[in-house]
């Protein structure tokens, strides 16, 4: 069965409390990314070996699976448009269309172990790239599909709530 597309604009991320998952983006250093993308990854092989990562907990809801193939993917979208940012002025970042991702590449269909693999270099390549990122440059802009701008620093913050949120879904 197909779940519902999610179209929330998530960008209060970045002035308030995710009241679900916790996540407290307004006082969230943009050097402190990089090592809450890399805990984050940490946690997920674990989650990824259960033995009912593939089961859905009802219709509405990814599996474990799903959620991890979405988080690794999370990670090279967004290193993507960082290194874009980084190169380019005022990049737009095209449109990503994460649930028909999910449909075309099969997440529910794909091996735990390999996901818990690709999401953890994925991880590493993303959290470097941050890491990396000079002062001067935390003020690069680029647009997202939808108009919305961030800069370096802002995109950093908005995009480790995705993986932050869905490993709080996943631990429920």
């Amino acid at each position: 069965m197909a779940i519902v597309p999610d179209t929330k604009n998530w960008t209060w991320v970045l002035d308030e409390t995710c009241s679900d998952c916790g996540y407290d983006g307004p006082t969230t250093e943009f050097r402190e990314v990089p090592r809450l993308v890399r805990e984050n990854a940490a946690a997920w092989p674990g989650v990824l070996a259960a033995a009912d990562a593939a089961v859905r907990p009802d219709d509405r809801t990814w599996s474990a699976l799903e959620y991890g193939a979405h988080v690794r993917d999370v990670f090279r979208v967004f290193d993507e448009r960082l290194a874009l940012m980084l190169r380019e002025e005022v990049p737009a970042f095209a449109n990503w269309d994460q649930d028909a991702t999910a449909v075309a590449d099969r997440y529910s269909e794909q091996q735990p172990a390999a996901v818990a693999a690709e999401l953890v270099a994925a991880a590493e390549v993303v959290a470097a790239r941050f890491e990396a990122v000079a002062d001067e440059q935390l003020g690069r802009t680029g647009l997202r599909s939808d108009g919305s701008a961030f800069t370096v620093e802002s995109l950093a913050r908005y995009f480790v709530h995705d993986p932050v949120h869905h490993l709080h879904d996943v631990r429920r």
